[in-house]
């Protein structure tokens, strides 16, 4: 029996996805991915551990703020949030030269973080909030 990566299973959950928000939401399996990687980079303190192990459970936990469950692909958004809100936080305290070493994709890792973040603000609106406290990175 072969395992596979829960990135994998991210990327098969998404292959078959055409809507509107296609091209922001095939990011998250590229997006968890770079949160596992620089989640294994020695200079990483243990407060951005936490917050990066945050943004990666987030992908998993079946009810979070919208549950893929329900709204199917469109339920990533939320996880793409979280893990853009914690990458933006890991590259203001490090610099973005940890998010490149680790990227393994042709895009520019700035620009799709960039990119992502402002998409899932103005689809999340006023749930930006509930996602952050889901996490624990709000009170």
């Amino acid at each position: 029996m072969e395992f596979k990566d829960f990135s994998d299973t991210l990327r098969e959950n998404l292959d078959s996805f055409e809507g509107e928000y296609a091209p922001f939401i095939d990011c998250g399996p590229n997006l968890f991915n770079l949160l596992c990687d620089i989640l294994s980079n020695e200079i990483i303190n243990a407060e951005y551990r936490l917050k990066i192990s945050a943004a990666i459970a987030y992908y998993v936990v079946p009810d979070d703020v919208i549950p893929e469950e329900i709204y199917g692909p469109y339920g990533y958004i939320d996880d793409i949030f979280i893990s853009v809100y914690v990458l933006r936080m890991v590259a203001e305290e490090y610099g973005y030269e940890i998010l490149y070493s680790a990227w393994k994709n042709e895009h520019d890792v700035k620009k799709v973080i960039d990119e992502c973040y402002n998409n899932s603000l103005e689809l999340l609106g006023d749930k930006v909030y509930s996602v952050l406290v889901y996490v624990g990175l709000m009170d």
